[in-house]
């Protein structure tokens, strides 16, 4: 029986191992014919040689191997060693690879921690778009083995293209610089990861935020009032829910049949799922406050979560630290890995010295097998692994990264980017690269071929005109325009179908910006709709109707006096002035100019649910030019609470001349209204056809006109205060004359010579600061006086004024930085000077025979 059960064991083994060839003879096939018909790469990718790039100016560390360096390499092929005898069906480790100068480089050493001085970058997301939008993706040569070639961050930096473990190197330098628990992982993801295929995707824009339901907890009163019952019909309100869930459902129906064929095409039958070669970075929690470890992805610059189905094995990780070597079961991908990184059962470290705690986790079988070992084994083996696992990872040989302003601002290589996602394309641009600011745009298609455009979003950037963002939607033809606080005339959103007047169109403003407060005005062809905030009147509406009239206007900048729109009824809406009663506050104002009527409508009184009314009738022209007496008649009167009538006729009637007033002030602020439309629709039609871009006044490189003003003030200043340039002069002229120029001279007169000079060359140093000292101090004198002013009428000044005030405010500041800079140049040369006039004296061949001796 025993040999039967042998024999069995041998054909399973043999069976086994046909099986094995079988599938790595499989797997071979698939990899010769993707290395003959490629894998899916971009559109924008194209074809660079790695073999051209220069490498004569590169650092002596990138071509050679310090004495550590050396170590590192053998201690790193032992454990490959170790690893591959212990783990033989595992793939072989990425370890040392080649660098860019044809030499081995742990990969390890490879990862520069750097912070570059860039807000962005200070966040792990700012990292990663930096990272994905700068550099053109490159596939691996092989989709199953890692790449054999690691090239430098700085290498990588230059060309602007990589693999993915290039970017995820760049990406982990720049997350552990900026103070997270960075990690380059390599693993295994599907297809759409490894070819960076987002045309199955939302685009992150379009994505909606999660609504959280909020919970309406109903409160039952039996005193409520009943609300009135619903008079529609529950059958035809059920045959239009029916109706438009069919059309829904056809509707979904084909975008699912087409998503279904795309996904067909792209995604199904892949020979090598789960066998696809890739880098991400993994973030691990505790430090910058990250609650949870995640996955960021080098290519989209996304973040995952470890339990992503895209991830689907991890072989190992690193950072500039140290190795660890994932021996988890992966057949459910990064579901049911624990990232514990001290846990040396889950997770084979390389060196030992780390930060991570260790954490040995013994049964009581694998303690008895330990302590029934030989003891001289044990003594041995850990005198072989002293050497390899007690020894720090040297220092990164890659040099530092530096990304300049311009490179950071370009980001894009070449300035653009073009991304397709599912029924969508991004395109993105450098700022400034287009003359009109565009940075970002964003086109919806309605169908996955994207052949039908439905939308185009557009954002904008350093726009002198404050345009932000614009949508337009095909379907509709409808422009809206989003602006930044700073427009002229206080525009925030503007949305039209045509930039001809008297069209439909809504204009939001900030109404902080605006003296009357107003908010948005909605208008068309028949009426302006404008809303206020915060007035000092309390009116928050004001509704105006046009009537019809006979001919159009022409010109857009023609008088709106000259044949405007007839002004058929005026509304105005206030809030509650609680300083007035009730039924003296005007809760609502119409002016109906047709029928020569206004009527008043008051705020409702507490406990009460009817509001005080007043309608005023006008008198015609012949009662006018008859009498201008009030009469009962011309005045309706409700009194919410009283049966009384208001008899006081002389009260009526200067109400009602008040009224007529307002009404007249009402109608020239609606032809305000119209000429301040036109006018803005003027001033946009001029600022997209002469479309400006704004400079800050710290980019030195753009702002030209900035730079010239500096210089001619800086001219104008020197020329001011100029800096004479030192000349070889005789100091010892004017004290040889006061002694008659003597032939030969004592000790003693060299002596009272030398300190005659050095004691006038320090007072005229002295004198010279104490000149600059008290210009300065007048400078800042008129400085405080001019500001003394401008505090005390600052409220009478106008604009121009106020522009003149500061602009020569800023003169006189410039002034005294100049004099500052001066007098502490004066401060810090004159004991250089001192000294080297008195090595000049002792040089001196007049002097030199009795100061050489002291």
């Amino acid at each position: 029986m025993e040999v039967l059960e042998e024999n069995d064991e041998e054909e399973r083994r043999e069976e086994e191992l046909m099986k094995a060839l079988e599938i790595s003879d499989e797997l071979h096939n698939i990899e010769t014919k993707l290395s003959v018909d490629q894998v899916f790469v971009p559109s924008d990718v194209s074809d660079f040689d790695w073999s051209s790039i220069d490498i004569s100016r590169l650092p002596p560390s990138y071509k050679t191997n310090s004495p550590r360096e050396k170590k590192l390499l053998r201690i790193a092929h032992h454990y490959l060693q170790q690893y591959t005898h212990l783990c033989p069906d595992r793939k072989p480790l990425f370890l040392y690879p080649v660098n860019e100068c044809g030499i081995k480089k742990f990969v390890s050493t490879t990862v520069r921690p750097t912070l570059l001085p860039y807000t962005e970058l200070y966040h792990w997301d700012g990292c990663a778009s930096f990272v994905c939008d700068y550099l053109t993706m490159e596939p691996l040569k092989s989709p199953l083995i890692p790449p054999s070639l690691l090239y430098s961050p700085t290498t990588i930096l230059k060309y602007q293209r990589g693999n993915c473990f290039d970017f995820s190197v760049l990406l982990c330098s720049m997350l552990i610089g900026a103070g997270y628990d960075a990690y380059c992982v390599n693993g295994y993801a599907t297809h759409d990861i490894c070819s960076l295929d987002e045309t199955l995707k939302v685009c992150p824009l379009l994505r909606k935020p999660q609504e959280v339901p909020k919970e309406i907890m109903k409160k039952s009163n039996k005193y409520r009032v009943k609300s009135a019952p619903d008079m529609q019909s529950k059958f035809e309100l059920q045959q239009e829910a029916k109706k438009k869930a069919e059309t829904e459902a056809t509707h979904k129906n084909e975008e699912r049949g087409e998503e279904k064929v795309m996904e067909v095409e792209k995604s199904t039958h892949d020979p090598l799922y789960g066998l696809r070669v890739h880098a991400w970075v993994l973030v691990l929690s505790g430090k910058r406050e990250v609650p949870e470890p995640f996955f960021i992805n080098p290519f989209t610059g996304n973040s995952h979560s470890t339990m992503d189905e895209h991830f689907l094995g991890i072989e190992s990780v690193w950072n500039h630290k140290n190795y660890w070597v994932n021996m988890q079961d992966c057949r459910n991908g990064c579901k049911d890995l624990i990232f514990d990184l001290g846990d040396t059962v889950r997770w084979e470290i390389m060196l030992s010295e780390t930060d991570k705690p260790l954490q040995v986790l013994l049964d009581a079988e694998e303690e008895n097998e330990l302590f029934d070992r030989n003891m001289d084994d044990i003594v041995s083996e850990q005198e072989e692994e002293e050497e390899d696992t007690s020894f720090a990872m040297p220092p990164s040989w890659v040099a530092p990264i530096q990304i300049s302003p311009r490179e950071f601002e370009t980001r894009c290589s070449q300035g653009k980017k073009v991304i397709l996602y599912k029924k969508a394309k991004l395109e993105k641009w450098a700022p400034y690269l287009n003359r009109n600011g565009l940075v970002k745009r964003l086109t919806v298609y309605a169908d996955l071929r994207c052949t039908e455009v439905v939308e185009v979003r557009e954002w904008f950037k350093n726009r002198e005109d404050m345009l932000d963002m614009r949508e337009l939607n095909k379907q509709t033809q409808l422009t809206t325009e989003y602006f930044s606080p700073g427009h002229l005339l206080g525009l925030k959103v503007h949305i039209y179908k045509s930039m001809e007047p008297e069209t439909e169109r809504v204009m939001e403003f900030y109404n902080e910006a605006r003296v009357d407060g107003l908010q948005k005005r909605a208008e068309n062809a028949s009426e302006i709709k404008e809303y206020f905030v915060g007035r000092d009147d309390f009116k928050y509406f004001q509704h105006t109707e046009f009537g019809k009239r006979g001919k159009k206007i022409s010109v857009a900048g023609t008088r709106t006096d000259i044949n405007s729109r007839p002004i058929v009824q005026m509304k105005e809406c206030f809030h509650r002035n609680l300083e007035k009663p009730a039924d003296e506050d005007v809760a609502e104002r119409v002016f109906l100019i047709t029928e020569e009527m206004i009527h008043l409508t008051y705020h409702l009184k507490d406990k009460y649910i009817t509001a005080s009314k007043k309608d005023f009738f006008k008198p015609t022209e012949n009662y006018r030019k008859q009498s201008e007496i009030m009469t009962p008649e011309m005045c309706i009167t409700y009194q919410a609470g009283s049966s009384v009538k208001d008899k006081k006729l002389l009260h009526l009637y200067k109400l009602l001349q008040e009224l007529t007033e307002e009404e007249k002030q009402l109608k020239q602020q609606v032809r305000q209204s119209e000429a301040e439309v036109l006018n803005i629709l003027k001033i946009r039609e001029n600022e997209e056809a002469d479309i400006k871009l704004t400079v800050s006044i710290y980019n030195t490189e753009r702002n030209e006109k900035r730079k010239q003003q500096y210089e001619a003030t800086k001219n104008a200043m020197e020329d001011e205060f100029p800096v004479h340039e030192e000349q070889d002069l005789d100091y010892l002229a004017p004290f040889l004359i006061q002694i008659g120029h003597p032939e030969k001279m004592t000790k003693g007169q060299v002596l009272r010579l030398r300190d005659d000079c050095l004691t006038d060359f320090k007072n005229r140093l002295i004198a010279k600061a104490n000149i600059i000292q008290a210009r300065f101090e007048k400078e800042v004198e008129e400085l405080k006086k001019k500001n003394q002013q401008f505090q005390e009428n600052q409220s009478q000044l106008s604009r121009e004024e106020e522009a003149a005030f500061l602009a020569d405010y800023s003169e006189t500041m410039f002034r005294i930085h100049i004099v500052a800079l001066r007098l502490n140049r004066e401060k810090q040369t004159a004991p250089q000077k001192y000294l080297a006039l008195e090595e000049k004296l002792r040089k001196d061949p007049r002097l030199a025979v009795h100061l050489s001796y002291t």
